[in-house]
């Protein structure tokens, strides 16, 4: 099998949890809601799955905002590549795949603008040999071509194998393993809800870095 990793971006390699926790406070304070918003977005957020429009959508119908969803979404697009934190360990891990001989890419869904500016902004640019996000692509996890998509860019092929890493059951591990990839779950906050579709990953862990040592080590 070659020596090909693709990654999930959100809750896999950056903590997006804690960059939205930073944003809620800021929403909140700038809007002056109720301090029972905080609880509301965040259990919203939890719940949510897929783009973010509809979670604006709702958002604006609960706290009766002048603001449209469009707007709402937009200016969360532009701040949260600047909240968010991709920890010293995880940058290490993915630096010492690639001095392996191990190509790389990111593979995430969501709006290009949010995403790039977060894979940029936190050096991962430097670390990845490609990426390849939903809107761009014109496809989405878990469709398998996204995952071809992804080892074209890194130069290889997906049907010489590979691994994906990352948080979600459906999207990640069911995606790649329809693509033909081994798969590393990464536990997350929403293990513990149902999620429809799910896969059985080859292996499970508790952060990126062990990740990373179970694909080093694998035969």
């Amino acid at each position: 099998m070659q020596r090909l990793a693709l990654f999930d971006l959100d809750g896999t390699l950056l903590d997006r949890d804690a960059a939205f926790a930073l944003w809620v406070r800021e929403f909140v304070s700038d809007r002056t809601l109720d301090e029972s918003a905080h609880g509301w977005l965040t259990l919203a957020d939890a719940r949510h799955t897929g783009p973010m429009g509809d979670f604006f959508d709702r958002a604006r119908e609960q706290f009766g905002l002048a603001e449209s969803a469009e707007q709402l979404w937009a200016q969360y697009r532009r701040r949260m590549p600047e909240l968010v934190v991709c920890p010293p360990a995880v940058l290490a891990a993915l630096g010492e795949l690639r001095d392996a001989g191990w190509r790389v890419a990111i593979v995430t869904n969501g709006m290009q603008d949010n995403q790039l500016a977060k894979i940029q902004r936190t050096g991962l640019a430097d670390l990845v040999d490609a990426w390849c996000i939903s809107e761009e692509a014109g496809v989405r996890k878990p469709d398998p071509e996204i995952f071809r998509l992804a080892a074209q860019r890194c130069g290889t092929l997906i049907e010489h194998g590979g691994w994906m890493v990352g948080d979600s059951l459906p999207a990640d591990i069911g995606g790649g393993q329809a693509a033909g990839l081994r798969t590393v779950w990464l536990r997350n906050r929403r293990a513990s809800e149902p999620q429809p579709h799910t896969a059985t990953p080859h292996f499970t862990v508790d952060s990126l870095p062990e990740a990373v040592q179970v694909i080093r080590q694998a035969r």
